[in-house]
């Protein structure tokens, strides 16, 4: 869903992204680029850019009003499975079956920096509320949390018996460790 709650954007295996009209249920837009199946899409906080994740090992930022792509950002050399913007918009982490999350400068599409250590593929990337610290699960059953001004981990997560990342319900966007699920982080 769009910060505003009015549009509501699907990925595809035909390769499109769809933007739909929450309020009819109609489709607006189909955003065509993508070469390869799109595993993920997330809306910047102001709802201008949409950014989409996808097998063809890049990501896509797109603007909202006109469905006209503005970006490409490659740099992963495998799928790229999860991306999620930080709360000021600024910065775009991304995650990939590579092993590796990169973030990138959303205003020149430039890589800023990779986060590696995890030792199998990459699903999920939440920014901390304050943008600080960045959460990363992967399928080696760890959630790490970096700390993005030094780009260093800062913690790594107890072994889960699956990858437990699950909606913050204070923001609809971010994501938590499910803390049932191990003692402490």
């Amino acid at each position: 869903f769009s910060p505003n709650g009015k549009l509501l954007a699907t990925g595809s295996w035909d390769k499109t992204v769809k933007l739909w009209d929450t309020s009819t249920g109609k489709e607006i837009k189909t955003l065509s680029g993508h070469t390869e199946l799109v595993w993920a899409v997330s809306f910047s906080p102001d709802g201008k850019l949409l950014a989409t994740a996808s097998s063809d090992k890049t990501v896509k930022l797109w603007d909202t009003s006109t469905g006209k792509e503005i970006k490409t950002l490659s740099g992963h050399t495998n799928w790229v499975l999860a991306v999620s913007f930080s709360p000021d918009g600024k910065l775009l982490a991304t995650a990939s079956s590579d092993k590796t999350v990169k973030l990138w400068d959303t205003s020149t599409g430039k890589e800023i920096k990779t986060l590696s250590g995890h030792t199998e593929l990459v699903l999920a990337v939440s920014f901390s509320p304050d943008g600080k610290l960045l959460a990363t699960a992967s399928s080696d059953k760890t959630v790490r949390l970096w700390r993005l001004d030094f780009g260093y981990l800062v913690k790594e997560g107890c072994n889960f018996i699956d990858n437990y990342l699950i909606p913050n319900p204070n923001d609809a966007d971010a994501l938590e460790i499910d803390k049932d699920l191990c003692n402490k982080l």
